[in-house]
């Protein structure tokens, strides 16, 4: 938890508010934003660009967030804590972020590989519901889908928002073919069967 705290803490110093952008109307269509993305299928690039690896080294599927394990996982989360406006990482992570602009997604989520490598499966967007509500009126959404809701409940044994504080957020499965469809949460055709925690 320290390490994962100092570097979080580490990144939210250098956040810039200008970083925090919403898309221009109309929003990009999906081969778009796959053309804007594309170079991150190298990790190298996107750590080279200021996303950071989830410093817990965590890889997401639907049971460890107490939903039924049928309906798979996210993966390994990359993140820009920039674009996140980071602001608290105990006891949750928390921040002021509203960027939406899947051009330059928040967040890259990848499939560990039996050979140690990283592919990319999605692109993803997440706004902490407290900065987003407080000059909004509706949800935020992409091409007319509302983003997910996430929230921690207590009185359960699992973390049903990874860490963070209550937030909306919204995957792309643009890199992996998704039976539930483009825009779920999780993919069934996503494993995090050869992850291997990386060392201190």
């Amino acid at each position: 938890m320290n390490r994962f705290v100092l570097a979080l803490t580490a990144c939210a110093l250098t956040t810039s508010a200008s970083a925090q952008t919403t898309p221009s109307s109309p929003e990009p269509d999906l081969a778009a934003v796959r053309a804007a993305t594309e170079r991150f299928r190298d990790v190298n690039v996107t750590l080279a660009e200021g996303y950071i690896r989830d410093p817990l080294d965590r890889c997401e599927t639907a049971e460890m967030m107490g939903q039924p394990a049928e309906l798979g996982a996210m993966g390994i989360h990359y993140f820009r804590p920039d674009l996140l406006g980071i602001t608290e990482t105990a006891p949750r992570i928390n921040g002021t972020g509203t960027h939406t602009d899947f051009l330059n997604p928040a967040v890259l989520v990848y499939e560990p590989q039996a050979d140690g490598s990283l592919e990319l499966v999605a692109v993803e967007n997440l706004v902490f519901k407290k900065a987003w509500d407080a000059t909004h009126t509706q949800l935020p959404s992409f091409h007319g889908v509302a983003y997910d809701y996430m929230a921690d409940d207590p009185a359960t044994k699992v973390d049903e928002a990874h860490m963070f504080e209550p937030h909306y957020d919204r995957h792309i499965w643009l890199y992996r073919e998704n039976p539930n469809g483009v825009y779920a949460q999780f993919n069934p055709r996503v494993s995090c069967a050869y992850h291997k925690p990386q060392k201190p």
